[in-house]
C-alpha cells in the first residue's frame, strides 16, 4: 500500500515538474518574443508590398498556410502559388497588433495577432473595402536559428452581410 502511495506521488511529482519545465521559462523568453515580433512586422510589410519572395522567407520548410474559405497550400511551392495568386487578386494595406507572443519551448511558440486596413480588388472598378481578422501563427525556430512560421491560419473579424 505504502509502496502504491511513494509511487503515486513521485508521478505526481514528476507530472508537476515537467509542467513547470514545459511553461515556465519558456514563456519568459525576451530574445525569442522579440524575435518573432520582427517577423511579424516583416510579414506586415511583405503583405502591403505584395512580396511573393519576402514572405517565403518567413515561412519555415513544411509550413502550411490555411486561408479563410481555402483549402490549405502545404510546403513551400503551395504555399508561394498560393500568395501568387492572393497578390495577383488584391493590394492590401494593413497593420498588424500582436495580442500574444508564447513559447511553448526552446523551438516553438505562437503569436495571436489581429489586423486592420483595407483590401483593393485588382480587378478593372475593383473596390476598396476594409479588412479586419484575427490571426494565429505556428512558428518553428529551424536549424539555422531563425523563427519561421510553421502554421499560419486566419479569420475575418469583419460583420457579415447579414451582421450590418
Amino acid at each position: 500500500m505504502r509502496r502504491s502511495l511513494d509511487a503515486k506521488l513521485a508521478a505526481a511529482g514528476l507530472s508537476v515538474l515537467s509542467l513547470l519545465a514545459f511553461t515556465g521559462p519558456a514563456r519568459s523568453d525576451e530574445a525569442a518574443t522579440a524575435a518573432i515580433g520582427r517577423q511579424l512586422r516583416d510579414y506586415e510589410a511583405a503583405l502591403n508590398a505584395g512580396d511573393v519572395g519576402a514572405v517565403m522567407k518567413l515561412y519555415a520548410t513544411d509550413a502550411v498556410f490555411m486561408p479563410q474559405n481555402s483549402l490549405p497550400a502545404v510546403g513551400r511551392d503551395a504555399i508561394r502559388s498560393a500568395y501568387r495568386r492572393v497578390f495577383g487578386t488584391i493590394k492590401l494595406d494593413v497593420r498588424f497588433e500582436v495580442d500574444e507572443v508564447r513559447a511553448l519551448s526552446k523551438d516553438w511558440a505562437y503569436a495571436r495577432t489581429r489586423s486592420n486596413g483595407t483590401v483593393k480588388v485588382l480587378a478593372p472598378g475593383g473596390a476598396t473595402m476594409p479588412e479586419a481578422n484575427q490571426e494565429l501563427f505556428v512558428l518553428h525556430r529551424e536549424t539555422d536559428g531563425v523563427w519561421r512560421f510553421a502554421r499560419y491560419i486566419f479569420a475575418t473579424t469583419n460583420p457579415t452581410p447579414q451582421q450590418q
